[in-house]
């Protein structure tokens, strides 16, 4: 037998719970008694520790990054982390250096992220509201 004293809404309250039989306990509140039934509690799902599985192509191959570009070809690389708001090129477009290719926010600002020479856009690897990380290839030009 266990006595609790509860104040609710300013009402004090005497709880005592006198027995408990599976999911129902006998209690007594300022000395009426009443059955109180207990929901049974849900069990979670467990979660799985299998790590998920490599992404694959739609032949079953593994996905590979891309590779290194060549030598006339060069990156515009994210000079900080943050999220792309607009992309100013399109694959195509012929881009001055110090040209503003894309618009990066990082630290609530936005940057100017420019072309670092002279030459055609021959792929965009990111699109608007990608994150990214320092020194990822935004824009490859030729």
């Amino acid at each position: 037998m266990k006595q609790y004293k509860y104040k609710i809404n300013g009402n004090l309250y005497n709880v005592t719970v006198n027995d408990v039989e599976d999911n129902i306990a006998h209690v007594e509140v300022n000395g009426t008694p009443y059955s109180v039934e207990k929901d049974k509690p849900v069990k979670a799902p467990k979660p799985s520790t299998r790590p998920a599985a490599a992404p694959r192509t739609s032949t079953g191959e593994p996905v590979v990054s891309r590779p290194v570009a060549a030598q006339s070809k060069s990156a515009t690389k994210s000079p900080l982390p943050g999220v792309i708001l607009d992309i100013k090129v399109k694959e195509g477009d012929v881009v001055k250096r110090g040209q503003t290719v894309v618009i990066l926010e990082a630290m609530k600002m936005e940057n100017n992220i420019n072309a670092e020479k002279d030459g055609k856009v021959v792929a965009i690897n990111v699109n608007k509201g990608d994150a990214v990380l320092e020194g990822t290839d935004l824009i490859i030009i030729e």
